[in-house]
């Protein structure tokens, strides 16, 4: 819904893969949860996000 949000405000008629990465960070930020392995060794979650992308 956010990337056709997106892709509406930015005068597309359908959503391409730009539209989803440049909603992915903000959406997924507050959904992720690291494990205690991620956390020792400092990696955050935009750079998990970044690596799915």
């Amino acid at each position: 819904m956010g990337a056709k949000c997106n892709a509406l405000l930015n005068g597309k008629y359908s959503p391409d893969i730009e539209d989803v990465k440049a909603v992915a960070l903000p959406i997924l930020r507050h959904r992720l949860v690291r494990n205690f392995k991620a956390e020792a060794e400092g990696i955050s979650v935009e750079q998990i996000v970044k690596e799915l992308l």
